[in-house]
């Protein structure tokens, strides 16, 4: 493999744009290709960004044989056709949360990626950022003595967008920021949920524009979860223990993290002083696992992202949430 790891973008949207200016700033990587269905929108952010090729079909990236992973970043509702291109020709790919539209998809898609021995992962980029693992390593060591209760929630102004009113494009906050406290919760209390309470607000649409859920594990602990596209909200999460909490800023970004006992703040850890924009860590873990020949990131295993798509789809089903993908 070259010394400059190369990667192709699926999509030129903001989400494209995010990790281009993220991989510019980082020795070793480059965005070598950009496709998008409009080849004038490729160009243009080819240029935007430097970008040696602009292509105006995703055949046409998948094809290049000088791509090392593909970064897929078109909506949700297109990542498992999109995907698939790429893995039928043999290239790894970083897959945009929510993975696919449905656990069907996203067990579909990884079969056949396990099957063809192509290297596949979600970009949930918390999974792997340095201070969500501090965040475990604080928990594992006692920090709060025995974790008890969790709280997340995560909430943008985002019920204008086309993406999240529309169906077809897998819209609603679930996929779009819900996924985010659902991985929260998994990451520290685990997935062995054994009762789920929820509430949810609908779009004119049809799609969950507000949602409560609260999640009760098998040895007792409990979360408590909100998502939502129609309010601007502090985006914090606590996990309380017997002695004492641990308080993030963010659960979709974190940059601080607070250990308290009696009240009293104890720790403070911050985001390492050389992050880029937390993009980083989901490509870095990408080469590392490629050029391990691994198929999957520990990370972020298979079996945890088909399990949360059917948590999703679950809560969907219970409010009544459908997508074209569903019936199929």
């Amino acid at each position: 493999m070259n010394n400059s790891f190369k990667i192709g973008i699926l999509g030129a949207g903001w989400i494209a744009g995010k990790m281009a200016e993220t991989v510019s700033a980082m020795d070793g990587y480059e965005i070598s290709a950009v496709a998008s269905r409009s080849i004038e929108k490729a160009r243009d952010f080819a240029n935007k960004w430097n970008i040696k090729n602009a292509y105006g079909s995703y055949e046409a990236l998948v094809s290049d044989n000088d791509i090392d992973l593909v970064y897929v970043a078109t909506p949700h509702s297109h990542h498992f056709q999109h995907a698939k291109l790429a893995v039928e020709q043999g290239k790894p790919c970083l897959v945009e949360k929510a993975f696919t539209a449905n656990a069907h998809e996203a067990k579909q898609l990884l079969d056949f990626a396990e099957k063809n021995g192509v290297f596949v992962t979600e970009a949930i980029w918390t999974r792997y950022m340095p201070l969500s693992h501090k965040i475990k390593e604080l928990i594992d060591g006692g920090a709060i003595g025995e974790p008890r209760l969790l709280s997340a929630s995560l909430c943008y102004p985002l019920e204008d967008k086309e993406r999240l009113l529309s169906p077809a494009l897998c819209g609603g906050a679930l996929l779009d920021v819900g996924v985010y406290v659902l991985n929260f919760a998994r990451m520290y209390f685990g997935n062995d949920v054994v009762k789920t309470v929820t509430n949810c607000q609908l779009g004119v649409t049809g799609m969950d524009m507000q949602e409560c859920i609260s999640l009760s594990y098998a040895d007792g602990k409990m979360a408590n979860l909100q998502a939502g596209a129609r309010c601007l909200n502090d985006r914090q999460g606590i996990i309380s223990g017997t002695e004492g909490y641990i308080r993030v800023d963010n659960v979709n970004c974190p940059e601080v993290v607070e250990v308290y006992r009696n009240y009293a703040l104890v720790e403070t850890y911050r985001k390492p002083s050389d992050m880029i924009s937390g993009y980083e860590y989901q490509v870095m873990e990408s080469r590392r696992c490629i050029e391990a020949g691994l198929l999957e990131s520990p990370m972020m295993p298979h079996a945890e992202t088909i399990s949360v798509m059917r948590q999703m789809d679950s809560l969907r089903e219970e409010w009544g949430v459908k997508y074209p993908m569903d019936e199929k």
